[in-house]
């Protein structure tokens, strides 16, 4: 939950939680050791759970490829290290979200290894929820991170679903407050198995869920501290592990990790949020072991680290809330798996630039055996919204007299990227109209009220050579110089 909020949470017992003690293990055992398909395991989390969520997903993408879903998240590395701007343009004022400015830091990151690369996104699923009451993490950050999406997961593997009347809270069907209700447990009836229907499209369709009482066996609490000490994570995390895939057993089994809020840990709201929140009786149907990391009440309001309280690494691979996260899931899927995966494709060669004009460059290549679609990568981002089936491809949208950089992977039938070609570089011809023109440094938005640019679907582009501009808003800076009447092409002046 936010920070802003989180200190009027209740944290009064309830008769159902009575219950929960009866069911409850009495002492933490080490997590077990399972048989999993490791090309099967997702995440997804509840506010600080579900900016988390996004952490895990993006930073290690190799692990969580199949997919993630979010509830009243944002964009990965919304807060950029600034609990003020967790609490200001990533809860209550997105217009000041910099998405563009985080997928270029996304791609920077991965570059560098310190995130898994992006590529491992392409074939994800991502579910996303908002509910159109919800007055902590408003609609419109979760808007932002359906497009930071939007650069890396293609929009047919995205589901986007904010048409219920919730507050901030987990939505189910049957358990809860109701709908309209902020308050502990942040768990909401809204006639809506939210669990059911993330799970559903994560991993498409599934059996049944158990709609009967669940095996109390099933329900592990397990020693968290074997993987983090301090760090404003518990002792204990809980696991439930239908009994096909308990130790011993022969069937794989998937991994889903499911992160609470803020103030939703066992210590604020008991086992709430383990038990009540709809994930376990997909997972007995379906052999699902859902993870339920848990932070302590050091942790800030009891909230994941998505802003930085804990570590300045904390959206990275190195931030040690994501690490220990990461090697609970590799404890689980240590007993055994399926097969290892293909070998990778091998590189592209022969890749060159020809044709060049003023904002084009054709790119050519050879055929990789084995193959069934190349990806461009432009500076290190990816060009193509669909897959290359051929081995060329005209890149569009460049600037006039700049220089680019380009490399292509081979991709198998599952979409799985072999390595990168070696780069390719080339310079586009001058704008039209030649000349040494004007220049002008500006922010899109500057650059449109002054007329040397135009507005679009909430890009902006260059008056006269249409050239795109990146978003059309005050933290996008460019510089336009004059060829022409009313004739503007992108670059620098010397």
């Amino acid at each position: 939950m936010a920070i802003s909020f989180v200190r009027a949470a209740l944290h009064a017992a309830s008769a159902t939680l009575a219950i929960f003690g009866a069911g409850a293990s009495t002492a933490a055992v080490n997590l077990p050791a399972l048989k999993i398909d490791k090309t099967q395991t997702t995440v997804s989390g509840l506010s600080s759970g579900g900016f988390m969520a996004v952490q895990l997903h993006v930073a290690y993408s190799a692990t969580f490829a199949k997919g993630a879903g979010v509830v009243a998240g944002g964009p990965f590395y919304c807060a950029e290290g600034s609990v003020v701007n967790a609490t200001g343009r990533c809860m209550a004022s997105p217009t000041g979200i910099p998405t563009s400015t985080l997928v270029s830091t996304t791609n920077t990151w991965a570059s560098q290894g310190l995130i898994d690369p992006v590529a491992n996104l392409q074939n994800s699923r991502v579910y996303l929820f908002s509910g159109t009451l919800d007055s902590v993490v408003k609609t419109g950050v979760m808007d932002a991170l359906r497009t930071y999406y939007g650069s890396f997961v293609p929009a047919a593997n995205v589901v986007y679903k904010k048409d219920i009347a919730a507050e901030h809270a987990m939505v189910t069907d049957d358990y809860g407050n109701a709908c309209a209700t902020k308050g502990a447990p942040y768990i909401s009836n809204c006639g809506f198995d939210l669990a059911g229907a993330m799970l559903q499209h994560l991993y498409g369709p599934l059996s049944a869920r158990n709609n009967a009482a669940l095996p109390a066996g099933n329900f592990i609490e397990f020693n968290q501290s074997e993987f983090i000490s301090g760090h404003g994570m518990a002792t204990t995390g809980w696991a439930y592990v239908p009994q096909a895939c308990q130790a011993g057993g022969s069937t794989s089994c998937k991994v889903h990790v499911a992160l609470h809020g803020c103030k939703q840990n066992v210590s604020d709201v008991q086992q709430q949020y383990v038990r009540n929140t709809g994930y376990n009786r997909w997972a007995d149907t379906n052999n699902i072991v859902v993870l339920y990391p848990q932070t302590s009440l050091a942790a800030t309001n009891s909230c994941w680290d998505w802003w930085g309280y804990d570590s300045a690494n904390y959206s990275k691979k190195t931030g040690p809330q994501m690490a220990a996260i990461k090697a609970i899931v590799d404890r689980v899927s240590s007993g055994g798996s399926t097969p290892n995966p293909p070998a990778a494709l091998p590189a592209p060669t022969g890749l060159s630039t020809s044709g060049a004009t003023a904002n084009s460059m054709g790119l050519a290549w050879s055929a990789v055996a084995g193959a069934a679609s190349y990806n461009v990568y432009r500076n290190g981002n990816k060009s193509n919204a669909l897959p290359v089936n051929a081995t060329s491809y005209t890149e569009t949208s460049l600037t006039a007299s700049t220089t680019y950089s380009w490399t292509v992977r081979a991709a198998d039938a599952n979409g799985a990227e072999g390595a990168a070609s070696a780069v390719a570089s080339g310079t586009t011809l001058a704008a039209a109209g030649g000349g040494t023109g004007t220049c002008t440094t500006a922010s899109n938005y500057a650059h449109t009220l002054a007329g040397r640019a135009y507005a679009y679907l909430g890009f902006a582009y260059a008056q006269g050579s249409n050239q795109g501009m990146g978003w059309w808003n005050v933290f996008t800076t460019s510089t336009l110089k004059q060829t022409g009447p009313g004739y503007y092409v992108l670059g620098t002046c010397p």
